[in-house]
């Protein structure tokens, strides 16, 4: 207990120490290079994710093959994949790229999951009032799969802020550059902190979608997607 106290503090105090929230090095600078880092690849994401989704789950065709492959996708070691892509072209592109092909796994499957969970009642009345193809999908089917469209997103950002500190380890910047700079120095103290820093990132990424999804989804639907 003493020691995880001691950790506690060494962490706080290192958090609240002037030194670092300034310069290159600070948290500021850090957190911003993060935020960036994972806001792109979440929005590369999303546009890969989101456009398949809904094609498939709208037309229902290739719907298995896509998702069988998405689902595939899941399994592919994090830290390799980002590792292995960096070191064939050694690049901030190339990392950012890693972290989107995790990203639409999520994105995609709950996209499709969710137009195809639509009630075919009720898109074969939104068809009866004369809507097109393109109408029943986004006045019909999008506003009644939103729970799960925000599920994939939310699942997504929050492991793209988690794995977005990997991209330190090649030697670019971002909250990962606290822990791997702390391992590589046994210092351990730097370690947590950054660690703390990304929790914390993702728990904001975490309330930001609840409100979201309170704020977008009909209150009638808001039971029909589960946190995980």
């Amino acid at each position: 207990m003493n020691d995880v106290w001691n950790q506690i503090r060494l962490c706080w105090t290192w958090l609240t120490a002037s030194a670092q929230w300034h310069g290159e090095d600070g948290i500021p600078h850090r957190l911003l290079q993060h935020v960036i880092y994972s806001g792109v690849s979440l929005a590369c994401a999303a546009v890969i994710g989101l456009a398949l989704g809904l094609l498939v789950g709208h037309t229902g065709r290739g719907g298995f093959a896509v998702v069988s492959v998405a689902n595939l996708a899941r399994a592919i070691p994090t830290f390799g994949l980002v590792v292995y892509v960096v070191l064939v072209h050694y690049s901030i592109t190339a990392a950012l790229i890693a972290l989107v092909a995790l990203a639409v796994p999520p994105i995609l499957v709950n996209t499709y999951e969710g137009l195809r969970g639509v009630d075919a009642d009720a898109k074969d009345a939104a068809s009866g009032m004369g809507m097109t193809g393109w109408g029943v999908l986004w006045r019909a089917e999008v506003p009644m799969a939103l729970p799960l469209i925000l599920l994939g997103l939310r699942t997504s950002a929050i492991q793209v802020v988690a794995t977005a500190t990997i991209v330190a380890y090649p030697g670019f910047g971002g909250l990962g550059r606290y822990i791997i700079d702390g391992l590589a120095r046994n210092d351990y103290q730097l370690v947590v902190g950054g660690t703390v820093l990304v929790v914390l990132l993702a728990l904001i990424v975490q309330v930001v979608f609840a409100a979201l999804r309170r704020l977008v989804v009909s209150p009638g639907l808001l039971g029909t997607a589960r946190s995980s």
